[in-house]
Formats: C-alpha cells, structure tokens, sequence
C-alpha cells in the first residue's frame, strides 16, 4: 500500500467515526431534550433552544458536513454500509442511556448490519476513481 493510499484510508475511517459518532449523539441528545408533546408548531421552534437539543442539532450539523465530506473522496457502496453502524449505536444507546425496550426482530436487523459492515469493510480500499475531465470537454 503506498503512503497516500494509506493516508487516504486513515483519513476516511477518521471521517467515517466522526460521521457514526456525531449521527449517534446528535440524535440522543434531540430525543433527551424533546418534550412528550409539543401542542403548536411554535414550539417546535421554540425547543430549539434548549440545551440538549441545541447540541443535538450542532451534533447532527457536524454529521452532515463530515458525511459531504467523506462522500467527496470515498465510494457510495463503502460510505453507506460503513457509516450504517451508527443504527447500531443508535439502538443500543436507546437501550442502556434511555431504558427503551429492543424487540428480538430489532436485534436481527441490528445483527444483519454488522455482518453487512463486516463484508464491506473487509473489501477493496475506500477510494473513488476520481473522473479525468478532458480539456475539450470542461467548458460543456
């Protein structure tokens, strides 16, 4: 493997972590902060100022920029199973910081994944071809 090649693959699974990481957290801290009803469509704007669900939506902001980002250099087919543990951690975050029952259905689906992400990242390295534009071709 040559250095960039190994670089490029650090790279992306520092952005992969960083993508399952801040998915997983953003959406516990939004579901932590969020009230049992919110009566009108106000208070749907109006919770977003409360401090568990204001570090929630900058959680799932860092998600969506680091996503753009790993997506801007590696393969859909790597990024998408890759990434997909963050449902995982999701679930299991569930379980054991908010007490939410998982069904035995929900643990053969969370099981499939893993052994999707197994298969997946145990291919080729994660790296888009980048596509050679022709000089003729550019300005079209």
């Amino acid at each position: 493997m040559s250095k960039e090649s190994a670089r490029l693959r650090l790279k992306t699974w520092i952005c992969a972590t960083v993508v399952v990481f801040s998915n997983v957290f953003g959406n516990f801290f939004m579901k932590r902060g969020m009230p049992a009803e919110l009566p009108t469509p106000l208070a749907y704007i109006t919770v977003l100022f409360q401090p568990w669900v204001a570090l929630g939506v900058a959680l799932l902001i860092l998600w969506l920029l680091s996503r753009m980002a790993l997506l801007s250099w590696a393969d859909l087919s790597y990024v998408l199973p890759v990434t997909s543990v963050g449902y995982v951690l999701v679930a299991l975050a569930g379980k054991v910081l908010l007490n939410e029952q998982i069904t035995a259905k929900r643990w053969a689906g969370i099981i499939l994944i893993v052994a999707g992400v197994a298969l997946v990242s145990g291919g080729s390295a994660p790296q888009t071809t980048p596509l050679i534009v022709e000089a003729g071709e550019a300005g079209k």
